[in-house]
């Protein structure tokens, strides 16, 4: 095929994107000299247009095709690191922007569209005389969300998907552990109904948001106090916050996970330690493996917005060698072992047959004196803190969308009375934990609604604490009275870190971690309309139990530093 066949009115790619491409390093060299045509009109599955640009290689030959739907518009930073940098590489890419937003025609939805429009646009991919028959998609975050809902009916041209740290369950992004996700749902919000609309437009939007992030944490009811933050009412924002259980009406078909029960499309699966997707990435991968799809995972030292930047060179080869082997039959570039993650607190790669390895649940009890402990403790008495709503523990790094995501630095709220620390002598040798964390709590409480917030931590020779991973548990009416205190384990997601020797290691109990998560108020009121705060007495009884997944065989030879 050559150069011909294209239409007149193909172009060098936008100025922008050919600015951010020269500012992008540590990527593969260039391939193919590149062009691109732009506002192509692909019918939806209702007729409406869906603006879409396509990029492509300037030289002869037939390219596979990648497909990239996203909700953020086909600019920044679309255009530069998913259009040029995938068409350099020998590739179509059909960048499009999804009914209701970036110019495309029809009524937004927040998730209800995607699976008809992915297959009507591979429907118009059919008729193009440059479409070769072999497809791929690639995304991250709801452009992984696209993805599956491609794949709930799979084309037959669809060869592989990368789903770069992805989500498939929007109940769950909203209420991870069930509990609202407050700061991060307010900025996605931001980004979903600004960031289509241009560059400017987002980052006013961005600096609104954080005048107001504050008032609107600290105010009820939270149905009214969001709007000024968000320049208006978000109906879709308000649905979420009335429709708590995953098992409502509301959130039919927001779900589209199960599709990796019986995926045979080969997927690849990339995350970071502190990605707001990471469980769902991980949910996934084991659904994947017991499938028997060819799947391949990647988990680096990244949050969810620096797996795109600083992580990008490592995300992309990743990306590039398993578009390679699946749409052009070139394995050459694939890793010998299923799962390669990054090991924190040595900073180095590690490569694994599977995840989670084989590993044993070492216990550590915590005792009354603030000791954490492999022994457990006798006549121990049990520990309290009051969660007071009207000044919640705040949040602290972890997986967030803001800059102050991953890991930081701890020391001046865990000097706050409403904060349990419970830590190690300096330890003699480095601990290895690989695999999901958590703790077994025997807990009471004096309302009836309250929620428990485990972190774990590494304490260093300075004693500087750092957050390695963490989770919230709410509790259910009645669960936990002070007549009978309930067992209950608080997961707290999963991990790859060494302990080094001569540091300790610390596990933070409290009542929350707000404005991450929306505060409990302790009423059982509804979220978007309760204005009374009630405190809380949560009461820690023994034996409770840090357990940490400790790998009984020696890692291979560590790989580069990051």
């Amino acid at each position: 095929m050559t150069t011909a066949t294209y239409h007149s009115s193909a172009k060098k790619p936008p100025l922008h994107a050919r600015a951010m491409r020269r500012s992008l390093r540590g990527l593969p060299p260039k391939l193919h000299d590149i062009a691109y045509e732009s506002g192509l009109v692909v019918p939806a599955a209702d007729g409406s247009a869906l603006l879409t640009d396509h990029y492509f290689p300037l030289d002869d030959g037939d390219f596979p095709s990648l497909l990239v739907r996203s909700p953020y518009g086909r600019g920044f930073p679309w255009a530069s690191m998913y259009g040029m940098l995938l068409a350099e590489q020998g590739f179509h890419v059909v960048l499009q922007s999804c009914r209701g937003t970036g110019g495309s025609g029809g009524e937004s939805a927040l998730w209800q569209n995607e699976a008809a429009d992915g297959q009507a646009t591979v429907a118009w991919l059919r008729r193009q005389s440059w479409f070769s028959g072999v497809l791929g998609t690639i995304g991250p975050s709801f452009l992984g969300y696209v993805q599956w809902a491609l794949a709930l009916d799979p084309p037959p041209e669809l060869r592989a998907m990368v789903v770069q740290v992805g989500l498939h369950n929007l109940h769950g992004y909203f209420y991870p552990a069930g509990t609202f996700a407050l700061e991060n749902t307010l900025v996605t919000t931001v980004a979903r109904t600004s960031q289509h609309r241009g560059l400017p437009s987002f980052l006013r939007a961005v600096l609104r948001l954080q005048r107001h992030l504050r008032k609107i944490t600290r105010t009820l009811p939270l149905g009214e106090a969001y709007a000024p933050g968000l320049g208006g009412r978000v109906p879709f924002l308000e649905e979420a916050m009335a429709h708590p259980d995953p098992q409502d009406e509301h959130w039919q078909g927001a779900d589209v996970g199960a599709v990796a029960e019986r995926l045979t499309v080969p997927t690849g699966l990339i995350s970071g330690w502190n990605d707001v997707s990471l469980d769902q990435t991980l949910q996934q991968y084991d659904r994947l493996r017991r499938a028997g799809c060819d799947t391949a995972l990647l988990i680096g030292p990244w949050t969810h917005n620096s797996a795109l930047q600083q992580g990008w060179p490592e995300v992309f080869a990743e990306s590039l060698a398993w578009l390679r082997a699946h749409l052009c039959d070139d394995p050459s570039g694939l890793r010998k072992t299923r799962v390669r993650v990054h090991l924190g607190g040595r900073r180095t790669w590690h490569d694994l047959p599977d995840w989670p390895p084989a590993a044993t649940g070492h216990r550590w009890y915590l005792g009354s004196g603030g000791t954490l402990s492999t022994q457990a403790p006798k006549d121990t008495p049990p520990l309290s803190f009051r969660y007071d709503p009207a000044d919640p523990t705040p949040s602290i790094g972890g997986p967030l969308l803001s800059n102050k995501a991953g890991a930081q630095d701890n020391t001046a709220l865990e000097a706050r009375d409403d904060v349990l620390t419970f830590t190690t002598a300096p330890l003699t040798e480095p601990i290895h934990i690989l695999g999901p964390v958590s703790v077994e709590l025997r807990v009471s409480t004096d309302t009836g609604h309250a929620d428990v917030f485990a972190r774990l931590c590494d304490v260093d020779d300075r004693n500087r604490s750092s957050n390695v991973c963490d989770g919230l548990r709410r509790l259910r009416p009645a669960e936990a009275t002070v007549a009978a205190p309930a067992a209950v384990t608080v997961p707290m997601s999963s991990t790859a870190y060494c302990f080094p020797a001569g540091h300790r290691i610390r596990l933070q109990v409290s009542g929350g971690a707000h404005p991450r998560f929306a505060r409990n108020t302790g009423t059982g009121e509804p979220l978007a309309t309760t204005t009374r705060l009630i405190p809380s007495e949560v009461t820690l009884h023994h034996p409770s139990v840090l357990v940490l997944p400790t790998p009984g065989e020696k890692f291979a030879s560590p790989g580069p530093a990051h």
